[in-house]
């Protein structure tokens, strides 16, 4: 049995994702830290900003778009498994 099934796209790095971490703004890098999903830096910039702009530059509620984000696609991924955890 496997603990690397999963229905969400998997791609390879071609940069250092630990500099592209250390250069997010810190409270981005704070909610990334605490992040169910391991969201690359470029994904989660690019999803910042969009919430940024939507919600008026509010860090905020654009953490909590953030978090309704990663839910879903928690919630989208949870139809891979069955009751037991398995596939």
């Amino acid at each position: 049995m496997s603990n690397l099934n999963t229905s969400l796209r998997k791609r390879r790095r071609s940069n250092d994702p630990m500099r592209e971490f250390d250069r997010l703004p810190r409270p981005l890098r704070l909610w990334l830290m605490e992040a169910a999903l391991p969201w690359s830096p470029r994904s989660v910039r690019r999803l910042w900003a969009g919430a940024l702009a939507l919600y008026g530059g509010c860090e905020e509620r654009a953490l909590a778009h953030l978090s309704r984000i990663e839910a879903q696609r928690l919630a989208k991924d949870a139809y891979t498994f069955d009751a037991n955890g398995t596939t």
